[in-house]
């Protein structure tokens, strides 16, 4: 053993496979969702939407307070690795067609039980020793 190996090849355990063989989705379609919501601004588009359920792109837009182009390349990241679906209006109405974005059950539950986790967890530390 080296000077710094503190235990053998056959003593240290190796973490069991992160999926089952049949799962849905890969590794790597679940770390690009962990990526994808790892931006402050996708982050704010993804908890906004769970809030209201159901935007346009407009209603989305104001709220988050976003310019057009950098907006849009963020709401498409969302789209793209499927914590958001987009739904189109089928007829126009006076102002012509809309987008309508809403989270995905894999974007509710990411957000819930992965950034929002840690933040509750984080206040209610704060609480215990404060």
């Amino acid at each position: 053993m080296g000077e710094t190996d503190r235990r053998s090849p056959g003593e240290i355990r190796r973490p069991e496979p992160p999926l089952p063989e049949e799962s849905g989705l890969t590794l790597e379609e679940y770390l690009a969702m962990q990526q994808a919501i790892g931006h402050p601004m996708r982050f704010r588009i993804l908890r906004t939407l769970v809030a209201n359920d159901e935007l346009s792109a407009t209603e989305l837009k104001r709220v988050i307070g976003a310019d057009a182009p950098n907006f849009h390349y963020h709401l498409s990241e969302l789209v793209d690795v499927g914590l958001v679906e987009k739904r189109q209006r089928r007829t126009a109405d006076s102002q012509g067609f809309y987008t309508y974005y809403r989270p995905t059950g894999m974007g509710r539950g990411i957000l819930e039980h992965g950034v929002e986790e840690l933040m509750r967890r984080e206040r209610e530390f704060d609480d215990a020793y404060s």
